[in-house]
């Protein structure tokens, strides 16, 4: 199985806790791999996922879903 990835932009400014919280979030989402926040451009999250089962929308809807505005990168 292939992993893709996309840079997702957050638009709040979270706490370190807030962060670590949406990154769980999203790993424990069916298809999604891994989601890391930079350290240095804290409103900058990549999300590896599997292509094949989730779509790139799915993953900013679930992001939102935890109250976090947000869009992804290059699109």
């Amino acid at each position: 199985m292939g992993y893709s990835d996309i840079l997702i932009h957050i638009d709040e400014d979270l706490d370190d806790d807030s962060i670590h919280n949406l990154e769980r979030e999203l790993c424990n989402c069916d298809g999604v791999m891994s989601a890391c926040v930079s350290d240095r451009r804290r409103h900058l999250m990549l999300v590896d996922f599997d292509p094949e089962g989730l779509r790139p929308s799915a993953v900013i809807r679930e992001v939102r879903a935890q109250g976090v505005g947000a869009e992804m990168v290059g699109l």
